[in-house]
């Protein structure tokens, strides 16, 4: 059982560095004009070689820089950094570090609290480089959607599955089933109320599960698109890594393989895990 502590009202933010260049003194400086709130900074390094996180915590007050002691993936990370927050503070938004942030958006996740009072998770609306809204608010992958996703999202991504799973419409303040983990705001009484991410997710599908596991603990995700960030790194899978498609597909697996437990379904996570590979192979290959 998760203890009640019982927290003020303060602004806490926590990003996960690794080596973040140039992005991260735009991520902070940019932030200042989101919210008229004082905020705490928080810097949860898993193991920067450039040196940009030390200089951009030393020539800013209100940064702190936080070594994670390795690269304990972006869960991990973000957890060690909530944990290094003061009471005082009872709302935090946990980011990549190569966001920037529109003038009031922070506050603008933050007025959206008073409208839903057991909002756990406050997403913004998400736009790529190129003014693209990104699909940020989705629905969770179930069986049907995410076979069909996995097969046609490449060859066919106008497909019913992943339209359905996507959630691209218009725009408008909603409940979501899960909300992207590049940039949220959370009740810090939610996030202890799940006892933070599940540091078994390296990378990809954190966010998915800790919807998940937030909405099943009696909160509401909202997807708040008066709040408005651009996200400079983008989400093209197109740039991604052998390895980091591996980690997305093993991730995938364990998110499925959680909630299907049990004999009965030992066919289904067998298959799911055969029929993963596969698609890790032909998209390395592509």
């Amino acid at each position: 059982m998760v203890s009640r502590v019982n927290y003020g009202d303060g602004l806490g933010v926590v990003t996960v560095t690794y080596s973040p260049g140039e992005t991260l003194a735009p991520f902070v400086d940019t932030l200042a004009k989101a919210t008229t709130r004082e905020t705490r900074v928080i810097l949860a390094d898993n193991g920067s070689t450039d040196g940009v996180p030390e200089q951009v915590a030393a020539e800013r007050e209100h940064v702190t820089f936080v070594p994670t002691g390795g690269n304990l993936g972006y869960g991990g990370g973000a957890n060690r950094g909530v944990a290094a927050l003061p009471a005082d503070i009872g709302w935090i938004l946990i980011s990549n570090p190569d966001i920037e942030f529109l003038p009031g958006s922070v506050d603008a996740l933050i007025d959206a609290a008073s409208r839903w009072p057991r909002g756990g998770m406050f997403g913004p609306l998400i736009r790529e480089p190129n003014g693209e809204i990104y699909p940020s608010a989705r629905l969770l992958p179930s069986v049907g959607r995410g076979i069909g996703h996995a097969l046609f999202a490449v060859v066919w991504p106008g497909n019913p599955w992943t339209r359905a799973y996507r959630q691209e419409q218009e725009p408008v303040e909603r409940v979501a089933e899960w909300l992207s983990g590049s940039c949220f705001l959370m009740r810090r009484e939610a996030f202890d109320s799940v006892g933070g991410f599940d540091e078994r997710y390296f990378m990809y599908f954190e966010d998915v599960d800790l919807g998940d596991r937030v909405a099943k603990a009696g909160w509401v995700n909202v997807y708040v698109p008066e709040a408005e960030v651009v996200h400079i790194g983008g989400h093209s899978t197109a740039r991604a890594s052998k390895r980091m498609l591996a980690e997305h597909h093993r991730s995938a697996y364990r998110y499925l393989a959680d909630r299907h437990r049990g004999v009965v379904w030992a066919p289904f996570r067998w298959a799911v895990r055969v029929g993963l590979k596969v698609r890790v192979s032909l998209l390395a290959r592509g």
